[in-house]
């Protein structure tokens, strides 16, 4: 018979990604005692098979392309990559799957680690089954203030004839891949199938991208999509759009995937990037009123609505699937339950205030490391339109601006700010252009500061750099 151990905590937190950690952080430096539960590895998927990986697997691919634009450098470039030394790279920032450094982080602010599978248990109660009970035993842990869900969320596949017998990749595999497949298809052109394709196809892949829809990046501005997609058939990757997916197949060990309009592609692996779906099938939901597997909706202040004690940070929110942005929400969390805890009267939960995680709603910024680098934050002018505002949207071809030539000849690029018309704010900016990640986080404090245009007039840009596309925005919008 399995014993049971209890043990009370203040805190109790369900993962041990970036997200989880940031809560431990958080409530730790409030002076409440925390516990967290891990199944995987201490640093989550934005550490092993996600941000990480595919971060060191892209930076080699983009340094080259870089380098091919600059004559004097240029030609010494013009071989292909070490693809084995760049997935060498890749292990060594995966810290080669082992998270002996992270639970080091984790001792040091004094959080204690679980390991095993955490389930809730009824309310303020989590069980871990796993190896860390003595003798078997189950662990039970209490928790006098909050629990908290960080479980991220995994890729969800579609229900296709075949797929189960071709083994297909997801984002994992991609990530983590002992050797480059000859021929791949990506099936979706979000952002793992867009940075995915970027990757291989530069690694020696003949890369056939299918996508169901009009065009790749569909969460952004058009032009996003079409000036990514534009680089990779450049590079030699096959682009389909309006391109379903009706079965695949392994035969004679290649993949094969069968169009809608029949056609077949063939492979030697298939990635799907098609989305993703909560980790809360298994964690107990059901003993606390909960639909197992769905996403957990929250209030600002990250509480489950409908709780008390139970907050949900990160993707098993739904409210947006990044990393960054898990880890606001982390810190808007953590900081609530001190809050809470302390007894504090009346939370800053009013838009903008410490306790309320009012970005998701207007200011989430995201990178797509591709060549060309796409990076926008808040609303695309689309958005902005279906939620009421009046708005314009301003645009600029980033090639007219003089550090784009001195970053690499025949720059390609384009920039777009959507203006509030009556609040005279930013809504949202679009970069589309090598390099202009490192440009977007003047945008998000532009968007999430609310800073009027005619201020904004007075952010004088260096010369010459990419970042003059700022003056060129406004003096388009000015006339």
């Amino acid at each position: 018979m399995t014993e049971t151990e209890t043990i009370a905590y203040d805190v109790v937190v369900l993962g041990a990604g970036p997200v989880g950690e940031n809560v431990a952080d958080r409530t730790r430096a409030a002076g409440l005692s925390t516990a967290i539960v891990e199944s995987e590895l201490v640093g989550g998927e934005c550490s092993y098979w996600a941000c990480m990986p595919s971060k060191a697997l892209l930076r080699p691919v983009i340094a080259r392309a870089d380098a091919r634009r600059l004559p004097g450098l240029s030609q010494a470039v013009r071989g292909s990559l070490d693809a084995a030394a760049v997935l060498a790279r890749r292990d060594e920032y995966t810290s080669h799957w082992h998270d002996d450094g992270q639970v080091r982080w984790l001792d040091g602010i004094g959080a204690d680690l679980h390991r095993g599978h955490g389930r809730l248990a009824g309310p303020r109660t989590v069980t871990v089954d796993g190896p860390d009970g003595p003798d078997g035993t189950r662990r039970t842990l209490t928790a006098r203030h909050a629990v908290a869900v960080c479980t991220g969320s995994r890729a969800q596949l579609p229900d296709l004839p075949g797929l189960d017998a071709v083994k297909p990749w997801t984002s994992r595999e991609a990530t983590s891949a002992e050797q480059v497949p000859g021929r791949l298809i990506i099936v979706g052109g979000g952002v793992v199938g867009t940075e995915m394709a970027t990757v291989y196809q530069a690694l020696g892949s003949q890369v056939t991208v299918l996508v169901r829809g009009k065009g790749l990046l569909p969460r952004m501005e058009p032009f996003a999509g079409e000036l990514v997609a534009d680089a990779l058939t450049e590079a030699g990757a096959d682009i389909r759009t309006g391109t379903a997916v009706e079965s695949v197949a392994r035969e004679n060990g290649a993949v094969v995937a069968v169009t809608g309009n029949g056609d077949r592609v063939e492979a030697d692996e298939v990635l799907f990037a098609t989305g993703r779906a909560p980790r809360t099938d298994d964690i107990g939901l059901e003993t606390v009123g909960l639909e197992p597997g769905s996403w957990l909706p929250v209030d600002d202040s990250l509480r489950v609505q409908g709780s008390t004690w139970l907050y949900a940070c990160g993707d098993v929110n739904h409210r947006a699937l990044l990393t960054h942005q898990g880890k606001y929400q982390a810190r808007i969390a953590g900081d609530a339950i001190g809050a809470r805890a302390a007894g504090v009267p009346l939370l800053e939960t009013d838009p903008w205030g410490a306790h309320a995680a009012t970005a998701d709603h207007h200011a989430v910024p995201q990178v797509v490391f591709t060549d060309p680098e796409a990076a926008a934050v808040g609303l695309s002018l689309a958005e902005a339109e279906q939620a009421g505002h009046r708005v314009r949207a301003v645009d600029v071809d980033l090639s007219s601006v003089a550090g784009a030539g001195l970053y690499g000849d025949g720059y390609r690029g384009r920039a777009r700010m959507v203006v509030d018309l009556d609040a005279e704010i930013l809504r949202g900016v679009t970069f589309v252009g090598p390099g202009v990640g490192e440009l977007l986080h003047s945008a998000s404090v532009a968007v999430a500061g609310q800073v009027p245009v005619n201020r904004l007039w007075h952010a004088v840009p260096s010369y010459p750099t990419i970042s003059e596309v700022w003056l060129r925005l406004l003096e388009a919008y000015r006339g």
